[in-house]
């Protein structure tokens, strides 16, 4: 497997992942709910596609955690609402750059 569809599956698995986890929540109204699900889905999509195609010569799980924190960081401080959105961008980064190791040798 190419590093380009592995990310797009790990971005694709990423991103249903974090919309499922929010779905039971409460929002002020439908249409709130489906802006935050939708801009929570490409965030966690683009994390996942970028890990496996970001190459800076260290473990792909840093890269990971790297990227999935400081891509987190931003809608955590715009939403107020840090360790969820911070904890599951560094966990799902981790968690793809092992398997971007496991996948490609990264």
């Amino acid at each position: 497997m190419n590093n380009i569809i592995l990310g797009i599956i790990a971005g694709l698995v990423f991103g249903v992942i974090d919309v499922l986890v929010m779905a039971p929540l409460k929002f002020e109204d439908k249409r709130k709910k489906i802006e935050a699900m939708t801009g929570a889905f490409i965030e966690r999509f683009m994390l996942g596609f970028l890990i496996p195609n970001v190459n800076l010569g260290i473990h792909p799980a840093i890269i990971g955690v790297l990227l999935g924190i400081g891509l987190s960081v931003p809608t955590a401080i715009i939403t107020r609402t840090y360790a969820p959105i911070v904890g599951i961008g560094a966990v799902g980064g981790i968690i793809i750059g092992f398997i971007t190791k496991a996948m490609l040798g990264g």
